[in-house]
């Protein structure tokens, strides 16, 4: 009897062991797992790290790189354009030295216009001074000739003047005989009606002397005469 008791307890006891053996080998295989999980999410954990810091370095080591290159190709852009502009130094010196040399061309020529500009004006004032003189004159002596001598003086097309005389053929007081002259400048004959031979010495006389009451005086004198031929 002591001996099946013996053998129950030993049974007993040996199922409990197995009972605690089996709790215990479930608890450290739980533990394990749940350590192995720990350290897997760890390790993913670490390894998403480092990835994105590895991914994050290679696009700063390409944007360095794409700096690189960039400062690199304007590097060489730097160097060929100062390339041509020495090679074009030379040109641009022979321009500056030309142009300086154009432009001082180009201020003795406006120094010589503006000194022929000034004479053109002295010119131009001493000729409207001896216009008005001589208007002067004719029309001092287009009232002689007209209160005297029946002279009729026209202006006509072409800036000339037209000089009518009468009272030179008693015959025929009204005949009338014409000399046409440009108003401007120095005195010159357009025409005569009835010509005269000694026009050409007439007015030859009048641009030696310029006086121009002494020349209507002679042609009055040479129509009349022509008129006693």
């Amino acid at each position: 009897m002591a001996c099946v008791k013996d053998a129950d307890v030993a049974e007993l006891i040996s199922r409990k062991l197995e009972e605690i053996r089996s709790k215990l080998l479930v608890q450290a295989m739980g533990e394990m797992m749940e350590k192995g999980m720990e350290l897997h999410q760890a390790h993913r954990a670490f390894g998403r790290a480092v990835f994105d810091t590895c991914a994050k370095k290679c696009k700063e080591d390409e944007a360095m790189f794409e700096r690189i290159d960039a400062y690199k190709r304007e590097m060489e852009q730097k160097r060929a354009l100062l390339k041509e502009k020495k090679n074009e130094l030379p040109e641009t010196l022979a321009e500056v030295e030309e142009k300086g040399f154009l432009k001082e061309t180009l201020m003795q020529k406006i120094e010589r216009l503006q000194a022929e500009q000034a004479k053109s004006r002295a010119a131009i004032l001493s000729q409207n001074q001896a216009n008005k003189d001589r208007l002067k004159s004719l029309n001092k002596v287009k009232q002689v000739f007209q209160d005297q001598l029946k002279l009729e003086i026209r202006k006509i097309y072409g800036e000339k003047l037209q000089f009518i005389f009468r009272n030179i053929n008693h015959a025929d007081p009204e005949c009338a005989f014409i000399l046409r002259i440009h108003e401007k400048g120095s005195y010159q004959i357009e025409s005569c009606e009835p010509p005269l031979e000694c026009m050409s010495r007439l007015e030859k006389r009048l641009q030696e002397t310029n006086n121009f009451s002494a020349f209507l005086a002679n042609v009055r004198k040479e129509f009349k005469a022509l008129i006693q031929k």
